[in-house]
Formats: structure tokens, C-alpha cells, sequence
């Protein structure tokens, strides 16, 4: 099949990263651009670190371009604390050779779907900060991408930020609601925090496999992972670090990993105390579904895909 083209809209960290090889390196997308935005570090460092994991791909000529610096309504909140201060698990990292290009991140999601109505799909791995802007621009946004996949929620109201938000949208939930109400079940597809945490955690021996493997991308991919793991050690207190952007990811890439999900009416809480939280109506009479939320994903299948993608020599 022929790879699928891909805009990508990150806030890249250490996850992001590793979503970034999938999609650069797999042989199942077909990059067209990344657009950045502030989330796990900011805007420039997120630029800084796409740019670092395209050339670790070896894809140096995909475009990336700096979008908001800010959430719509909010101060930033980043997430050092589980990404390192470099957002890349504080590995002092070398610059990239390539530079962020000309044109904000909203004109690039604005403009490459009208060159190409409906063949594009959109993947966003962070807050949704610039994908609200652009709808704000252009209401029907949507329409013009084959599909869109969002990293983003917690379906099950356990939170990785609050106790029933997941990072993405509780760093921006004003833009989540402007997504949320902008969407249809068959254009929107989110994954969110629940999936990670069952069908993306990487075990003990998963990480040691990472490790042994011994080529720039299971190398890359395992250091600048490190922080992650002791947040899911302090915090999470998962088995193991989970990957919630590249399981997002390999939903976009393969949906045929998808083994559960469902359509439902979906609101975003802005109130203090559930900031970010998912408001699903899964009621006969709920408004029509907005989202189509994934709940399972295969994760052999899942690991099969990321293992084989690092696993390449060096694609430089």
C-alpha cells in the first residue's frame, strides 16, 4: 500500500519522538510537514527536538514550523518533570542541522489540506492549541483531511496530570472544546491516556530489547526515555514507561490495530476542579457522536511495529 501522507502537530517530547520515527521511518507515512506547539516544552524547544528526531529518521527535508507559544486562554504549563528540561530525557542532545522553515504552524494545517482536499490525514500528539486556531479560521478544517487522529483525553477518568485529565487536553482545554465541537465521529478519532497505560507500556524486558538492539533509532529511542520511566516508577506507577504519541501513532498508520472502540458525544470541562476532564453522554437520547474514541489497541501488533521500525540501520 502506498504510505499515507501525514501532517503532524507535536509538542515534542520524549514520546512525541519516538511517534515521529514511526511515522519518518516505518515506511507507512508519508511526512508532508510538522507543525509545533507548546505543551512539554516550549514551542522553539519542541521545534528543536522534531527537528532531532527527523534527522535521527533521516528526514532532514520535512518541514517543520513553529505555531502558538502559548495555550488560547491559559499560561503555560509544561511537563518537564516527566520529559526532562530539554523535554528529550536531558540527554545534552547536539543541534540538528536543519532549521525550522518560514510560515506559521496554523497557515501550514490551514494551507497543505486545500493544496490537497482529502488526502491528508492529521495527527496531533499534543495540546490542540494550534488545530483550534486554524478551525477558528476555518470552521470546516476538518472536512478537508481524510481523517484526523488525536492523542488526547482520558475516556476512563484516570488522569495523568489531574486525577481524570490527561496532559493534552488539560494543558489547553479551551481548545480541546473547540475540537470536541467542531468534530464528527467518522472525520475525529482520539486515543487517549487509557490505551497507553493498557496496550503501550513498555516492560522491563521491552526496554532491555530497546537497548540491545544497538541501532541509532532503539538507541535514541531508549535514552531519551529515561525521566519517563522514573515518572512512571514516582507517579503512574505503571509496570514500565508507556508511549502514548506512537500508539496514537500506529492507530493512524494501521487502524486495523484498533480491536475496540466506540462513537460517543463527547464535552471538555473547563471548571477548576475537572479541568480537562472528558464529559462522554453515552445516554439514547445524547447529542449526536462527535468522536470516535479508541479503547484497545493490539499491542504485540503495536510493539511489533515500533520494534521493527528502530530496529533499521542507520537511515542516514
Amino acid at each position: 500500500m502506498p504510505a499515507l501522507p501525514l501532517i503532524i502537530d507535536t509538542d515534542t517530547g520524549s514520546d512525541d519522538a519516538v511517534a515521529l520515527l514511526l511515522a519518518a521511518a516505518s515506511g507507512l507515512g508519508d511526512v508532508r510537514a510538522v507543525t509545533t506547539v507548546a505543551g512539554n516544552v516550549p514551542v522553539t524547544v519542541a521545534a528543536r527536538n522534531a527537528l532531532i528526531s527527523l534527522e535521527t529518521a533521516g528526514r532532514t527535508d520535512i518541514p517543520v514550523h513553529l505555531g502558538c507559544d502559548a495555550p488560547m486562554l491559559r499560561a503555560a504549563s509544561g511537563a518537564t518533570e516527566v520529559h526532562g528540561e530539554d523535554g528529550m530525557g536531558d540527554n545534552d542532545l547536539p543541534d540538528p542541522s536543519a532549521a525550522p522553515r518560514d510560515g506559521h504552524a496554523v497557515e501550514a494545517l490551514l494551507s497543505h489540506p486545500r493544496r490537497h482536499p482529502g488526502e491528508l490525514t492529521l495527527v496531533t500528539l499534543a495540546p490542540l492549541t494550534n488545530i483550534a486556531a486554524a478551525l477558528l479560521i476555518d470552521p470546516e478544517l476538518f472536512t478537508r483531511y481524510r481523517h484526523v487522529y488525536c492523542m488526547a483525553g482520558a475516556p476512563d477518568l484516570a488522569g495523568n496530570v489531574s486525577p481524570t485529565a490527561e496532559f493534552n487536553v488539560w494543558a489547553d482545554p479551551e481548545a480541546a472544546r473547540i475540537v470536541t465541537r467542531a468534530a464528527t465521529a467518522d472525520k475525529v478519532t482520539w486515543i487517549g491516556w487509557d490505551v497507553s497505560r493498557k496496550d503501550a507500556v513498555m516492560s522491563p524486558a521491552d526496554q532491555q530489547r530497546l537497548a540491545e538492539l544497538g541501532t541509532p533509532m532503539a538507541t535514541f529511542a531508549h535514552r531519551i526515555n529515561r525521566t519517563v520511566a522514573e515518572f512512571a516508577r514516582t507517579v503512574t506507577g505503571l509496570a514500565g514507561y508507556d508511549l502514548p504519541d506512537p500508539i496514537a501513532m500506529a492507530v493512524a498508520l494501521d487502524p486495523g490495530l484498533v480491536t475496540e472502540q466506540e462513537r460517543a458525544h463527547v464535552e471538555i470541562s473547563l471548571a477548576d476542579e475537572t479541568r480537562g476532564q472528558m464529559i462522554i453522554d453515552r445516554r439514547l437520547v445524547a447529542p449526536p457522536a462527535n468522536l470516535t474514541l479508541v479503547r484497545r489497541v493490539d499491542e504485540a501488533g503495536f510493539k511489533k511495529l515500533l520494534f521493527d521500525t528502530v530496529a533499521a540501520p542507520d537511515p542516514r
